[in-house]
């Protein structure tokens, strides 16, 4: 299974007012969308910030924290960036989204994305 988390590589990117305001070229895309999935699965959800902890890269690459606006994603690479704040219930759509994406490319690669928990 760790092959296939860190052998899957697309753009990262996140999208504010229809501009990318921070992206990684060929980033391990599965990885976080494990993660994420795991996260949003655990009771710490929605109470707890998220660090993405790779097996390869850089620890807190992603994070997504709760702040008094709402939920902000950030990224170690980028210290001064922050994403503007949004609700829980946002926060989880574009989560969602994210790993429906990854999946529909995995699947697109002749690979079963069963690694990657649904959500």
């Amino acid at each position: 299974m760790a092959v296939l988390l860190l052998d899957i590589e697309a753009e990262l990117s996140v999208w504010e007012h229809g501009r990318a305001v921070w992206f990684e070229k060929q980033f391990p895309v599965a990885e976080p969308a494990y993660h994420l999935a795991l996260w949003l699965q655990s009771p710490a959800a929605g109470h707890e910030d998220f660090e993405f902890d790779s097996m390869q890269a850089q620890e807190g690459t992603i994070r997504v924290v709760n702040s008094d606006q709402g939920w902000r994603i950030g990224a170690v690479s980028a210290p001064d960036f922050w994403s503007a704040p949004v609700g829980w219930d946002a926060l989880v759509s574009e989560i969602k989204h994210f790993g429906r994406s990854v999946r529909d490319g995995v699947t697109a690669m002749g690979i079963d994305p069963v690694f990657i928990p649904e959500l």
